[in-house]
């Protein structure tokens, strides 16, 4: 399959939210809730995306004539790339109910191990949403990072439970989660964490945890204090909050804060390998897509995994050699123009 028939197949079975646009720029799904859209008046998608097209790569091609290596060691796992699969939770609801979240994992979680990277895996208010995901990365050897969100202390554990048993190396937790408009008022609740807190449930967790929904210089240094190995720079796709500003524009202050002190990843609006590059040089170690990844699941199932990351990858590796860089290690701020 070429991806522009992933796309294709995709909206035979999408929605009625996600429209499984040619560009997944956050304006046909706006602020649809439940569903791709963000929150509010549904910009922050759009900003998030726009953000990295704004800004523009140098070139330079009087270098050595080389190969271009992309693989990326985090926790001691080697990947092909520094690119990961979003953690999405409840996608009959969010995305068509072709798939169930068990359904998804199933395809997902193997599928990116076959294609050399890793799926961040969801949590819901659906308990099974959580425990599907937890199912399906122990049936690929533990491969995947399960994601919880912030619930109250014993329903957190009882799931760091369940991540334990699926064999995972690293957990996660997406921390602005507390801002789903669908997880307010639930029994048990979401909420707010403090730096005490998280500290008791990454101990508690004993594995390398990272921190989701960071977006200021304050809250990384809060998620270093509270012992997270990494965090992700993200607004949840503006799904949590109206009125916020592009994961791309706080990023540099960011790494310039925590860079070599905890692993930086980032999201929100990239959307090919030329986007992770312009991450990287910006200061993030690695770069996560979500609804890219559901959209080639829906449309592709396991091809359309592979279609997306192959694609990635060679993006990534052109966009590297035209830029004089042959190793991540290499790039760098003075490539952005």
């Amino acid at each position: 399959m070429t991806y522009q028939e992933i796309l294709e197949a995709a909206r035979t079975c999408s929605g009625p939210y996600c429209k499984a646009c040619p560009v997944c720029n956050g304006r046909a799904c706006k602020n649809t809730m439940p569903g791709p859209g963000a929150k509010g008046t549904g910009t922050v998608a759009a900003r998030n995306y726009d953000a990295w097209q704004d800004i523009c790569l140098n070139m330079d091609t009087i270098c050595e004539n080389g190969p271009v290596d992309t693989r990326f060691t985090l926790f001691g796992q080697t990947y092909s790339l520094p690119v990961f699969a979003g953690p999405v939770g409840a996608v009959k609801l969010h995305y068509g109910d072709r798939l169930t979240d068990q359904g998804y994992n199933e395809i997902l979680v193997p599928a990116c191990v076959q294609a050399g990277i890793a799926a961040f895996t969801g949590d819901g208010a659906d308990p099974t949403v959580f425990a599907a995901a937890a199912k399906a990365i122990g049936a690929n050897g533990g491969k995947g990072i399960p994601t919880v969100k912030p619930w109250d202390r014993d329903t957190l554990f009882a799931k760091l439970d369940q991540a334990k048993e699926s064999g995972a190396q690293m957990f996660a937790m997406d921390i602005d989660a507390a801002g789903l408009p669908f997880l307010k008022g639930l029994n048990p609740p979401a909420g707010s964490k403090t730096a005490a807190e998280l500290r008791e449930i990454i101990e508690y967790a004993g594995v390398p945890f990272i921190l989701k929904g960071v977006m200021t210089v304050k809250g990384a240094k809060k998620a270093l204090e509270a012992g997270a190995a990494g965090i992700v720079v993200s607004n949840h796709g503006g799904r949590v909050q109206d009125g916020v500003p592009a994961t791309a524009e706080v990023l540099p202050a960011i790494a310039d804060a925590v860079k070599g002190q905890m692993v930086i990843m980032v999201d929100g609006g990239i959307r090919s390998g030329v986007d992770v590059c312009k991450a990287l040089a910006l200061g993030a170690d690695a770069c996560i897509l979500a609804r890219p990844y559901v959209t080639a699941v829906y449309g592709g199932g396991m091809e359309g995994v592979k279609v997306l990351t192959d694609q990635l990858k060679a993006e990534l590796a052109d966009t590297m050699a035209m830029c004089g860089v042959h190793s991540l290690s290499e790039i760098s701020r003075d490539m952005i123009f």
